[in-house]
C-alpha cells in the first residue's frame, strides 16, 4: 500500500510523491517561545515526530525543518517584564523546550531555524512582493500585503473573499488599503527595546509573523517542498498568508501536502495559554512517566481532537503496562530488519500508511502482545518491540517500567498467572518461580490451591 496523507488543501487523501524521489522535505511551524511548552504544543510536535519516524521507517530520506519564532509581541512583553534581553529570554525557553520534549522521545528536527537569524531573507521576500505590486508601505511605516491582488486567496482554509467581507465593516487602521491586508513589516515603536528593531529600507522595524515562515521554509527547503504542517489553528490566517506570500513572490506551489493536527481539549475547550486551561509538559511529567504521556498522545489520530484528563492518562498507563508485561515475560529476539510480510507487521504498516493511523497501529501492538502471551515466542516479542519503535514506544526495559509503576492492573496480573500456570504445566519451574517473584516485587502474593491460583495485594 502506498503511503497516503490527508491534504488539507485538497480535502482528500493523496499518495505521497516527493518532488525529489526518495527524499521528503517537510516544514512544520514550531513554537513562539516566551514560556514553557504545554501539552498542546507537545501534541503538535509529537504528531510530526511520528510522521518523520514513519517516513524514515518507510525508507525515505527526510529533511525535517521545525522553526522557532523568537521575535513577537508576547516575547517582547515578557522580556520587558522580566528586565532581560529578548535573546536571554528566548535562549532560556528554547533550552527548556528541548529538555521537556526530549523526555517525551520527540527527536530533534534536521534544522531548527530561529526567525531572528533570517531577517535579511524576509526583507528580500518583502522586496519581491513589493516589486510585483503585492505589498505596499502604509503611512504608519508598516509594510502590508495586498490580499485582493493575489488570486486564489482562501484556497487552503476554504474562505473566500466574500466570506471575509465582514471585516470591511471594521475601520481601516494604520493606513491599510483594505481591512483584509496583513502586515509584512512592523514599523518600530518608540517604547520597544532596541533588540526588537532591525534596520531596513522601510525604516527600523521587525518582521510580521507570517513572513517569517515563508522566508525560513524557502531558505531551508526551497521554493517548493513536499509537506507543510502545523496545528489546526494555523490553517487560517497563518498558513493561508504563507501561501499568498510565497506563491505570490515565487509563482510556484509552496507545499504539495498541507497537514494539520487536532487540538488538545480540556472540558470541551481548546487548551491554550490565553484561556488559562493549560498544563505544561513539566507539570504533567511530575505525575506521569514520559512514555505514558507519549502513548496517551499517540492513541488518538493526529487529526482528531484529544481530550486531556488524568483519567485518560491513568488508562494510558495501564494499557502501556499490558504491552510491557508481554515483553517482561519473553526476552525479545533482536531484529535486524522488520519482515513486513508478517501478518502483524503488514497490518501495522497498512495502518500507518493510511494517514499515519496510530490508533489502528497501536491496536496491532495489543494483538501482537496477546500472541506473545499465548505462545511465548521470542521472535514475536522482538517484532512487538520493533514495531513499537517505529512510533517511539516500547524501547525501555520492560521490568524497570513495570516496577516503576503503581502496580499491575487485574488484567495484567491475570496474564502473568496464566503464564505461570503454563510454565508449571510444561515443568519449567524456573520460569514459574520468576513470574511469582516478579509479582511479589510489586506486592502481589499468589496462593495456590486445588481450585486454582488466587492473589492478593499487600503493602
Amino acid at each position: 500500500m502506498t503511503l497516503r496523507i490527508y491534504n488539507t488543501l485538497s480535502r482528500a487523501l493523496e499518495p505521497l510523491s516527493p518532488l525529489e524521489p526518495g527524499h521528503v522535505r517537510m516544514y512544520v511551524c514550531g513554537m513562539t517561545i516566551y514560556d514553557l511548552c504545554h501539552i498542546g504544543h507537545a501534541r503538535m510536535m509529537m504528531a510530526f515526530d511520528v510522521v518523520q519516524r514513519w517516513l524514515k521507517s518507510s525508507g525515505y530520506r527526510v529533511t525535517y525543518v521545525r522553526n522557532i519564532t523568537d521575535i513577537d509581541d508576547k516575547i517582547i512583553k515578557r522580556a520587558v517584564e522580566r528586565g532581560i534581553s529578548i535573546r536571554a529570554l528566548t535562549d532560556e525557553m528554547i533550552a527548556a523546550m528541548h529538555l521537556d520534549i526530549a523526555k517525551l522521545g520527540i527527536e530533534a528536527p534536521s534544522l531548527e531555524p530561529r526567525a531572528t537569524e533570517y531577517v535579511p531573507q524576509m526583507l528580500s521576500l518583502i522586496g519581491q512582493l513589493e516589486a510585483k505590486g503585492l505589498a505596499y508601505q502604509a503611512g504608519s511605516g508598516d509594510v502590508n500585503y495586498a490580499v485582493r491582488k493575489f488570486p486564489g486567496y482562501g484556497k487552503l482554509s476554504g474562505k473566500s473573499l466574500d466570506d471575509l467581507r465582514a471585516g470591511e465593516r471594521v475601520a481601516v487602521l494604520d493606513g491599510k488599503d483594505d481591512p483584509l491586508d496583513f502586515v509584512l513589516w512592523k514599523s518600530a515603536k518608540a517604547d520597544e527595546p532596541d533588540d526588537a528593531k532591525w534596520d531596513s529600507a522601510y525604516g527600523k522595524g521587525r518582521p510580521g509573523w507570517h513572513i517569517e515562515c515563508s522566508a525560513m521554509s524557502c531558505q531551508t527547503l526551497g521554493e517548493s517542498f513536499d509537506i507543510h504542517g502545523g496545528g489546526a489553528d494555523l490553517q487560517f490566517p497563518h498558513h493561508e498568508n504563507e501561501i499568498a506570500q510565497s506563491e505570490g513572490a515565487n509563482g510556484k506551489p509552496l507545499a504539495s501536502i498541507w497537514m494539520h493536527n487536532g487540538f488538545v481539549r480540556v472540558d470541551n475547550e481548546k487548551m491554550s495559554k490565553s484561556l488559562g486551561n493549560f498544563f505544561t509538559i513539566r507539570e504533567v511529567l511530575q505525575k506521569y512517566d514520559p512514555e505514558t504521556v507519549r502513548f496517551f498522545l499517540l492513541r488518538t489520530h493526529y487529526r482528531s481532537a484529544l481530550n486531556y484528563s488524568d483519567v485518560h492518562l491513568d488508562d494510558a498507563r495501564n494499557s502501556l503496562k499490558r504491552l510491557y508485561t508481554a515483553l517482561s515475560l519473553v526476552t525479545p529476539a533482536p531484529l535486524a530488519l522488520i519482515d513486513w510480510s508478517n501478518p502483524f507487521a503488514a497490518r501495522f504498516k497498512a495502518a500507518m500508511d493510511d494517514d499515519f493511523g496510530t490508533p489502528e497501529a497501536v491496536a496491532v501492538l495489543f494483538d501482537l502482545a496477546s500472541e506473545v502471551n499465548k505462545t511465548g515466542s521470542a521472535e514475536l516479542a522482538g517484532l512487538l518491540q520493533a514495531l513499537g519503535g517505529c512510533i517511539g514506544l516500547l524501547q525501555g526495559d520492560a521490568r524497570v517500567f513495570l516496577q516503576a509503576g503503581a502496580g499491575l492492573d487485574e488484567a495484567s496480573i491475570g496474564v502473568l498467572i496464566a503464564q505461570r500456570g503454563a510454565a508449571k504445566a510444561a515443568r519449567n519451574f524456573a520460569e514459574a518461580d520468576r513470574i511469582r517473584q516478579q509479582l511479589a516485587a510489586q506486592g502481589i502474593v499468589l496462593k495456590d490451591s486445588a481450585a486454582g491460583t488466587s492473589w492478593e495485594a499487600v503493602q
